[in-house]
């Protein structure tokens, strides 16, 4: 049985809104893995299996195999005692505005030691659109006439502004320095150079509606650059193994090169 995460609460950078709801927070006990800049662990499902891809780290960058036609979310754990913001994009698109990705824009709010799943392309506070790998013309990016960025999967973390105590004459304290904007991973562009990849290239479809509620609330972030930036770089296993990303192994169900003359005489099956 899948574990079920709380409602998305969704920030908006030009909206003063109250919080609409409440969602029930899920309290994760189990320790994450903290990254450079703020503790969120981001994982990639298959929606079909419930299993979390692999990734496979080259030259210091994330990348993950997926099969056309599969679903897939995107799955944010936060291991931080204060609430984050997540504005996240997939090929280059924010994924709730439709609109070309940029850290400024709205994104989804973790509450403390809280959970998010991603499933799709935002279409209402109820539905959303669901994602899935698909040869790279009939992705969201490309059928909106934005091909140049498929094959990326990005979370700009901001951590939110701690309420300023007040000295007793009613004069706040000094702000506190913003914090700095972390280096995520050692490639930006993600590319690899070699041998060209044997299959067209993999984006991210809009497919079929789902269910997934959100609410809008307000958040204010401690710093107008992103504590921490998480680039998940995708394509299909060929293209991967093509590249050099995935290694070519010789176990027996392993991809490798096919040999038309393999030797021996035929045996037995």
């Amino acid at each position: 049985m899948r574990l079920k995460y709380q409602e998305p609460l969704i920030s908006e950078p030009d909206m003063n809104l109250k919080s609409l709801g409440a969602a029930a927070a899920l309290v994760l006990c189990a320790p994450f893995p903290a990254l450079a800049g703020v503790a969120v662990d981001v994982e990639i499902l298959d929606r079909r299996t419930g299993e979390v891809l692999p990734f496979y780290w080259h030259d210091g960058t994330r990348y993950i195999a997926g099969e056309p036609g599969r679903e897939y979310e995107i799955r944010l754990r936060s291991g931080e005692g204060g609430r984050v913001l997540a504005v996240t994009s997939v090929d280059g698109v924010n994924v709730i505005t439709g609109k070309t990705a940029s850290p400024s824009q709205g994104g989804y709010v973790i509450d403390p030691w809280g959970a998010v799943e991603i499933d799709g392309w935002r279409k209402s506070l109820d539905e959303v659109a669901a994602f899935y790998f698909t040869a790279l013309p009939d992705s969201y990016a490309a059928r909106t006439g934005r091909p140049d960025h498929v094959g990326v999967i990005g979370v700009a973390l901001f951590r939110e502004r701690a309420v300023m105590p007040m000295y007793r004459d009613g004069r706040a304290w000094p702000d506190a320095p913003a914090s700095a904007e972390a280096t995520a991973d050692a490639k930006a562009s993600g590319r690899t150079s070699g041998a060209a990849p044997q299959e067209e290239r993999l984006g991210t479809g809009h497919g079929r509606r789902l269910d997934s509620g959100a609410v809008y609330t307000s958040f204010e972030r401690a710093s107008e650059t992103p504590d921490e930036v998480i680039r998940i770089y995708y394509d299909s296993r060929w293209n991967l193994v093509a590249r050099g990303i995935i290694p070519r192994t010789r176990d027996r169900y392993a991809w490798q090169w096919p040999d038309p003359f393999p030797d021996g005489f035929v045996p037995d099956p």
